[in-house]
């Protein structure tokens, strides 16, 4: 894509390898860019930096939590952690259905909304960002307060509070919701190019690798942001697999990255300055069988500040002459520039290969379909047919594969399959004709009946108002509850997501589909013998019993939009 007079919003502008991305995109004169990062101050002093360099392009700021929603957004992760509401409020965010409400309180699809972006750089940090939250620490408090309340048999307070806090350490929700949003964000706004910067993780390094934070080696923290990382790249391959998207691209740097900044003054960690403390040997603390962490205090606050020479690597924070030295070395985690970085981002955006995008490269690695299973799925098919005539019974659905959805549609059709003798013939009745004779094959079919409700589908009758059912329902999830709310919007969603539904309106429905199957068989050119078709006339065979299998995954990649798009 050409970046001249684009928008362009870039995550985590104000980093590292933002701003090397940045300075790169300037000299490509975009329209504007959008640069945000979690700090105003840190969104602001980019846009002030970079306006030197690209002078007659607008730069505007935004600034918050890209995995909240907005009224978090400039929380601090503490401050969400020691409010109940805000606790509730993040598990709600990432643990609830995802439906209209979720997208449009995100901050991230506000921001997306907003600008309207051509082209999105995502160079944030996501699995540091949420996989340092810290499951472990937070299993160990869990455990101690758990066990304080056995003790006491009890739930304490601090026991609901720490259960709230180890849920909302959960990954994986967390970063399934993020893609969500940002996918659906960015078909609604037609954004064209999301290339996203990740990380190994480990700087490249195996599972030897020494670097920890005081954890067991190898780190249970450190692994949980490579899997977290791993797991973000699948979810952008796809991302990248999905119609009406964006074309999705991600870097991912397997070494350390510097620098942004060579000097001597304060050293800081979490951004407050290290404080000097002193302990004379004559207040040394006496070791006994067990070793306290608050210790006897015997030390002393020396009013100073730890100052030094140091190198800010960014994200990856500031390290001393030795650290860097160290991790730096032919055989640890060596280095990369950002500059590097950004030079390749440039060139996937523009359209150029270098070979370091992680997502083609699974595209081209992984193993598809292949000649042999698809000459074989014949024999597989004509074997089970002939197993159906030999025992007298249809292979309809188990509910195993799911989802209810794909179970519904096959019962329904062959439903209409056993009153129909093909699919022409269902045109020739009114709505209100079918749906009888619908109604009247599901009260006399025992057989059908029964297979139906065994495996968790409702039959909703003809009246609306009635269902027939058995011990097991797989829509409505039940999710711990006893019952729920019943309510016509609520009745809808069930009956598209799970229920057989032998209403009037469902039936129209069918024959809406059905005609325009045979419209779309009809507009094939009958002396067409070319490659053309993946579903010609042949393969519809429209004069015989329609194939219930072949209506059902017609629906899933027409009316469901799930065609699969790249083999």
């Amino acid at each position: 894509m050409d970046i001249r007079n684009k928008k362009i919003l870039i995550l985590g502008g104000w980093g590292l390898v933002g701003m090397a991305i940045l300075r790169k995109l300037v000299i490509h004169k975009p329209k504007e860019i959008i640069i945000l990062s979690l700090q105003e101050r840190e969104a602001k002093d980019a846009c002030n930096e970079l306006q030197k360099e690209g002078k007659n392009i607008k730069l505007t700021p935004e600034w918050g939590n890209i995995f909240v929603r907005d009224s978090l957004k400039d929380l601090s992760r503490s401050e969400i952690m020691e409010s109940q509401n805000y606790r509730q409020t993040l598990l709600q965010d990432a643990m609830e259905a995802f439906d209209e409400k979720v997208i449009a309180s995100s901050f991230l699809n506000q921001v997306i909304s907003k600008h309207k972006p051509n082209i999105i750089i995502d160079s944030v940090n996501s699995a540091t960002g949420l996989a340092y939250q810290d499951i472990y620490n937070g299993y160990y408090n869990l455990k101690k307060e758990l066990s304080e309340a056995q003790k006491k048999n009890n739930l304490t307070k601090n026991l609901t509070s720490e259960i709230e806090k180890m849920l909302t350490t959960l990954y994986i929700p967390q970063l399934i919701r993020h893609i969500q949003i940002l996918h659906a964000s960015m078909v609604e706004n037609k954004t064209g190019v999301y290339l996203k910067i990740g990380t190994t993780g480990t700087g490249g390094m195996g599972l030897n690798i020494p670097y920890t934070h005081s954890e067991e080696r190898p780190s249970r923290v450190l692994l949980s942001k490579t899997s977290l990382a791993g797991a973000h790249t699948l979810l952008l391959f796809l991302m990248g697999r999905t119609p009406e998207g964006p074309i999705v691209k991600e870097i991912k740097p397997a070494a350390a990255i510097a620098w942004k900044k060579i000097g001597y003054g304060e050293i800081k960690k979490n951004g407050k300055p290290i404080k000097l403390y002193d302990c004379k040997i004559e207040n040394a603390e006496k070791l006994f069988n067990r070793f306290n962490f608050k210790g006897n205090g015997n030390w002393n606050n020396t009013k100073k500040i730890l100052k030094s020479v140091f190198i800010d690597t960014g994200e990856n924070g500031t390290f001393s002459l030795g650290e860097f030295e160290t991790i730096t070395s032919t055989g640890q985690m060596e280095f990369v520039t950002p500059e590097e970085i950004a030079t390749n981002v440039i060139m996937e955006i523009q359209g150029d290969n270098t070979g370091r995008d992680i997502i083609n490269a699974l595209d081209n690695a992984i193993m598809g379909p292949t000649y042999r299973a698809g000459y074989m799925r014949h024999q597989a098919i004509d074997e089970m047919k002939k197993l159906q005539e030999n025992f007298n019974i249809e292979s309809i659905a188990f509910e195993i594969l799911g989802p209810p959805r794909l179970s519904k549609i096959l019962y329904e059709a062959h439903l209409i399959k056993l009153v129909c003798s093909d699919m022409k013939e269902i045109l020739n009745y009114s709505s209100f004709e079918l749906t009888e004779k619908l109604n009247l094959e599901i009260s006399k079919n025992k057989n059908i009946r029964s297979q139906i409700i065994s495996i968790g589908l409702p039959i909703l009758l003809a009246n609306g108002n009635e269902i027939l059912r058995g011990p097991i329902v797989k829509i409505p999830t039940q999710l711990g509850r006893a019952s729920i709310n019943l309510n016509e919007i609520e009745m809808e969603k069930w009956t598209y997501a799970g229920w057989i539904d032998l209403r009037e309106k469902n039936i129209k429905l069918w024959q809406t589909r059905i005609k325009l199957i045979l419209e779309e068989i009809n507009s094939f050119p009958v002396n067409d013998s070319s490659s053309r078709y993946h579903h010609g006339i042949q393969y519809w065979d429209v004069g015989n019993s329609f194939d219930i299998g072949k209506i059902a995954a017609w629906i899933f990649i027409n009316e469901d939009k799930g065609l699969r798009i790249k083999r």
